[in-house]
């Protein structure tokens, strides 16, 4: 089980592949690349699930505000492949990040262990999904409540 980075505290590094917005095919994004740059990492758990399709397209619906006040990606442990059909399917406009390794949600503490009917198993929180990191102090972590 993981443990969440504390508001104030230095935001975990990451090198990951990231898929549509402004970004090239077999692109690799990682946090340096954005020094300078107010940063949202938007977690969800699945492409293409009903929960995670509103709300992504809640952000797509209001792209034009939120875009102008931060670079926003989507994150989930899903392939590019996945990411790349969820993005067309829907016409989002921002970029999503591939952790399918999950090294991502393991360093923001967002892959917790949960259980349900006595059966114990990990997957994405609920609670916390947006991780902000602020200009100019490139590495804060600082936690908001979704709900759409």
């Amino acid at each position: 089980m993981t443990t969440q980075p504390t508001p104030g505290t230095t935001a975990p590094a990451f090198h990951v592949p990231v898929v549509g917005g402004d970004y090239p095919a077999d692109a690799k994004l990682k946090l340096s690349d954005l020094k300078g740059e107010t940063v949202v990492l938007y977690f969800y758990p699945k492409d293409d699930t009903p929960g995670c399709t509103k709300q992504a397209c809640a952000l797509r619906d209001g792209w034009t505000e939120i875009s102008a006040k931060a670079k926003v990606f989507g994150v989930s442990i899903d392939s590019v492949k996945s990411h790349e059909k969820f993005i067309k399917k829907h016409a989002l406009p921002f970029p999503i990040l591939s952790d399918e390794d999950h090294r991502l949600v393991n360093a923001y503490g967002v892959w917790v262990e949960k259980s349900m009917y006595g059966n114990t198993y990990f997957a994405l929180l609920s609670s916390w999904p947006i991780r902000e990191i602020s200009s100019p102090l490139l590495h804060r972590v600082e936690c908001a409540r979704v709900s759409v």
